[in-house]
């Protein structure tokens, strides 16, 4: 995440502590809107609403989170809950199965779940990194980041915009051509990709890729400013 939206996730963090679950979403509604949503955006906002007793929209929450990382038990736990109250107790049942089994194989000859801890906190010393300005070595977390949370598409989205703030838009592209295989459909994925080939010399790659994202999604106005600077670019 860029400053602004990792200070507003902090301070949704802090709300959530002190019970503000009002607080929290406000605080997460506006990390949404600056696109960088990732898995521990939608988790907290799942367990905000839960607190708030609105277990259905807190499900789409899991469900957002999980479609990031799949193997985020947190969210698999909070998902089975949310079902059993919203009595699909069969559904909750599974959810929680899902939880138990989500570890998977080692990784680097570490377990998945420390290496899945391991992950986020290179990747929130990757933040600090970004932070205080070294996008050399924010990029070298979030590479490490990336290696041990081989499923985390959020943290490799994160990696990308960061390899594309440091003037490095060829590996950017393929980081963000990796998470398009396996999430055809995600929308910052897709519009970053456009970006990072219209850095690295391919206007018209670029204006292909933001064409289709306009096609698909008309309501992202980001995507009509890329295109008007893409578009006057002769074919």
């Amino acid at each position: 995440m860029d400053v602004s939206a990792d200070h507003l996730l902090g301070e949704a963090r802090v709300r959530f502590g002190n019970r503000d679950y009002y607080g929290t979403l406000h605080c997460l509604d506006d990390v949404e809107v600056s696109g960088r949503a990732f898995a521990d955006v939608h988790q907290l906002r799942g367990l905000a609403l839960s607190l708030l007793d609105r277990p259905a929209d807190a499900l789409i929450e899991f469900d957002r989170a999980l479609s990031l990382n799949s193997r985020y038990v947190e969210a698999l736990l909070h998902r089975g809950l949310a079902l059993n109250e919203l009595g699909r107790a069969d559904e909750a049942a599974a959810a929680f199965a899902q939880a138990a089994t989500a570890a998977g194989p080692p990784v680097a000859g570490l377990s998945s779940s420390a290496a899945a801890r391991l992950a986020n906190e290179h990747a929130r010393l990757g933040d600090l990194y970004a932070e205080a300005g070294a996008l050399g070595e924010a990029v070298s977390e979030y590479r490490r980041a990336v290696e041990l949370g081989v499923n985390f598409l959020d943290l490799r989205l994160r990696l990308a915009r960061l390899l594309l703030e440091a003037g490095n838009p060829l590996q950017a592209r393929d980081e963000l051509e990796a998470i398009l295989v396996v999430r055809p459909d995600w929308i910052d994925a897709r519009v970053q990709l456009g970006l990072a080939r219209y850095l690295a010399g391919d206007p018209a790659g670029a204006r292909q890729v933001w064409r289709a994202c306009q096609a698909d999604r008309p309501d992202v106005e980001r995507i009509g400013a890329y295109l008007a600077m893409v578009e006057s670019i002769p074919e």
